[in-house]
């Protein structure tokens, strides 16, 4: 009988060990492609933060352009001479034809919304995408605050008193060198009434101030866009260490 019992529990002793080595290689298999998919996730995370930086950089810098002519026709209401129709034309036309920013991290929406932020073991990573979401959104509320100046100052005030068309062709012209639009007479009587009217001055005050905000918000973006590709790439690179 102490034979068999020793033997029964050398079997089941066995049995545990077994089954121990085998939780213990199959947790490590998960752990492994739980890592693969992590730095699956890293590599799509880079890769939107790249197209990111690109868009903000190009935003940021047609933005500084529109703050430049938008601050060069405040200087026309308060007294600059009136010697060129077009470059006033110019000017207008193109703070008037602003373009939004749409915030590419496909791969971090896919994450919040599959459940799966918590695969990314990194806190600074994680932090710095969700630090990077939150100024978008505030972003996206200055949008909007410079859309309403635009439609209530600006357009209303402009499309009332112009005919559109003459100015959107010299802008075109303009802009393209030629390749586009035409040189087409403007009305001094037309811009000199718009610098006579205080909302659409203020309008175009109000935009100015808003683009520069909006400004700051992007280079904050861009900064930890580039943060965060730093901390990515030395994820990757330990992984392969």
């Amino acid at each position: 009988m102490r034979r068999y019992l020793a033997y029964a529990l050398g079997e089941i002793a066995l049995v545990v060990l077994g089954i121990l080595i085998a939780l213990q290689i199959n947790n490590a298999n998960e752990e492994r492609l739980e890592r693969q998919r992590e730095a699956r996730y890293l590599e799509n995370l880079k890769v939107d933060l790249q197209y990111s930086i690109g868009e903000l950089d190009r935003h940021i810098e047609t933005r500084e352009r529109r703050i430049e002519s938008g601050t060069r026709i405040v200087e026309y209401f308060n007294g600059r001479p009136l010697e060129d129709l077009r470059d006033f034309s110019y000017h207008n036309v193109f703070v008037q034809t602003w373009q939004r920013y749409y915030q590419n991290i496909n791969t971090y929406e896919e994450l919040v919304n599959s459940g799966n932020l918590g695969i990314i073991s990194s806190q600074k990573i994680k932090n710095g995408l969700m630090d990077l979401e939150l100024l978008y959104e505030k972003m996206k509320g200055d949008e909007d605050h410079m859309r309403f100046d635009f439609e209530g100052y600006v357009y209303a005030p402009f499309f009332d008193a112009v005919d559109i068309l003459p100015m959107s062709e010299n802008y075109a012209f303009m802009a393209t060198g030629g390749q586009a639009g035409s040189e087409a007479p403007l009305s001094r009587e037309d811009i000199e009434g718009l610098l006579q009217d205080h909302r659409f001055k203020n309008g175009f005050t109000l935009v100015v101030y808003m683009m520069r905000e909006i400004n700051a918000r992007f280079l904050e973006m861009r900064t930890i866009a580039r943060y965060l590709i730093t901390e990515i790439d030395r994820e990757l690179a330990g992984r392969i260490e």
